[in-house]
C-alpha cells in the first residue's frame, strides 16, 4: 500500500459482484487513491467488503455506512463510486453531487430517460466531475475504430451493426414470495421502486432482468456498445431521430426485460444502426470495407484498413488508457472525463429508446434536443416514472 497523503479519498456505495471489481481496479491506482469507506444495504456484503479493504489498507479505518446519505455526507471522502442497481444510480449521484463529491457512476447511468436529463442539470449546478462506467471508451481498439469511422477510413457509412449476448440468467414460469433475508434492508433496496414482494432472483445481480429495476441486456451490453456508435458518430451530445424495434418478453416468472432483441436507431445524417441478440460487437459497414471490434480485437476487411495512416489534421479522440485513472485525473484538474455526465445520459437514451420501442412494437420519432416523442404521448410516458415515497427525485 503507497504511503502518500495526498491521494483521493474514495467510498463505494454498492460492494458487490462489479462493486468488487471497481474496488481492485482503483487500487491498481494506489498511488493516487485510497478507499475509505464502503457502503451496502446488505449486511454481508458490507461487513465482506470492510474486511477486504481493512486487509488491503493494513489498519481497520475503513468506515461501514447502511444509508448511502451518510457516506455522502461524510467529510472523510472526496468521491464516491456508485455500483448499485440502475434504479438508484440517479437519486445516489444527484445526492453525492449535492453533498460535495465528485462522482464514478456505473453504466447504463440511469433507468430512464428524465433521470439522466436531470442529473445533468444536478451535475452543471454543482460543478462536480462524473464519470460514466463506460471502460470500453479507455481501451485502444475502440478509440482506434471511432478514429478510423470519424477519419472516413472505412468511407461513407452504410449502416452499423450491434449484438448483444443474450440473457445468462433464467428464472422458473412461477414463483412465490419469500421473506427478505435478515442481513438484506429490502425496503431500502427498492428505494425509489415500486413496492414489490421479495424473491431471491429479484435482486442482487438478477435485478438486470426485471424492468423495475434495469433494461436488461439492452442496458447492460447494449450501453457498452451503443456508447461506441454514439462515439464513432460523433454523437455524444446528440442521438437519433428515430426508432423502432421488436423482441421477444417472458410471458412468465419474474424476469420481464426482453430476451431476445432486434430494434434499429436512425441518425439524422441517415446511418441506421441494427442491434440484435447474438455475440458481443459492433461492425461498421461502410463503402470501403467494414470494421468489426469487440474487448481486445478488431478486425477490418480489408486487412489494411486497420493500419491506415491517419493525416495530421485528422479527428483525434480523446486519448485515455485506464477508466478509473482518468476519472482521478478529472478531480484533479476540474475537466471532463472521458465518458461525462451528457455523454453517459446519451448513450443510456439509446438504450431506453430502444427497450421503449420494442415494448411498443412501433417506429417512433425522438427529437434529441427536445428529448420526446413529438407525436406520440404513450411513448413519452415511459420517459419517466413516479418515485416511491419518501423518494423524491
Amino acid at each position: 500500500m503507497s504511503t502518500n497523503t495526498d491521494r483521493i479519498r474514495l467510498g463505494f456505495i454498492g460492494v458487490a459482484n462489479q462493486g468488487i471489481l471497481n474496488l481492485k481496479a482503483f487500487w491498481k491506482l494506489d498511488d493516487d487513491c485510497v478507499v475509505r469507506a464502503v457502503c451496502d444495504v446488505d449486511s454481508r456484503h458490507l461487513d465482506a467488503a470492510k474486511a477486504l479493504v481493512d486487509e488491503h489498507n493494513g489498519d481497520s479505518s475503513c468506515r461501514a455506512f447502511h444509508d448511502f446519505r451518510d457516506l455522502n455526507r461524510w467529510d472523510g471522502i472526496d468521491a464516491v463510486v456508485i455500483t448499485t442497481p440502475d434504479h438508484w444510480h440517479t437519486a445516489m449521484a444527484i445526492d453525492a453531487a449535492r453533498a460535495g463529491k465528485d462522482i464514478y457512476l456505473e453504466k447504463p447511468l440511469t433507468l430512464f430517460v428524465y433521470e439522466g436529463r436531470r442529473l445533468c442539470q444536478v451535475i452543471k449546478e454543482t460543478g462536480r466531475i462524473l464519470q460514466t462506467g463506460s471502460q470500453q471508451r479507455s481501451a485502444e481498439e475502440f478509440r482506434r475504430a471511432c478514429e478510423l469511422v470519424r477519419n472516413g477510413c472505412l468511407g461513407k457509412i452504410k449502416w452499423i451493426e450491434v449484438q448483444i449476448p443474450p440473457n445468462n440468467k433464467t428464472c422458473e414460469p412461477t414463483w412465490s414470495p419469500e421473506p427478505p433475508p435478515p442481513e438484506l434492508d429490502y425496503d431500502f433496496w427498492l428505494g425509489p421502486a415500486p413496492a414489490a414482494e421479495y424473491h431471491p432472483q429479484r435482486c442482487h445481480y438478477q435485478f438486470r432482468f426485471i424492468r423495475d429495476y434495469s433494461g436488461g441486456q439492452v442496458t447492460n451490453f447494449g450501453a457498452h456498445h451503443l456508447d461506441i456508435v454514439q462515439w464513432a458518430l460523433g454523437m455524444d451530445e446528440s442521438g437519433p431521430v428515430e426508432v423502432w424495434g421488436d423482441g421477444e418478453f417472458p410471458t412468465s416468472g419474474l424476469f420481464n426485460t426482453a430476451t431476445r432483441v432486434d430494434f434499429g436507431l436512425r441518425y439524422a445524417n441517415g446511418v441506421e444502426v441494427r442491434c440484435i441478440t447474438g455475440a458481443s460487437k459492433v461492425v461498421f459497414h461502410g463503402a470501403k470495407g467494414t470494421l468489426d471490434v469487440k474487448r481486445g480485437k478488431l478486425v477490418t476487411d480489408p486487412e489494411s484498413l486497420a493500419d491506415a495512416e491517419l493525416p495530421s489534421n485528422a479527428v483525434r479522440l480523446y486519448h485515455s488508457d485506464n477508466h478509473q485513472a482518468d476519472f482521478l485525473n478529472s478531480i484533479r484538474t476540474r475537466k471532463d472525463p472521458i465518458c461525462s455526465v451528457e455523454t453517459g445520459h446519451r448513450s443510456a437514451t439509446c438504450c431506453h429508446l430502444a427497450n421503449i420501442a420494442m415494448l411498443l412494437k412501433r417506429r417512433l420519432q425522438w427529437d434529441p434536443v427536445a428529448e420526446c416523442f413529438p407525436t406520440d404521448a404513450e411513448a413519452n410516458a415511459m420517459l419517466t416514472r413516479p418515485y416511491r415515497k419518501p423518494w423524491t427525485l
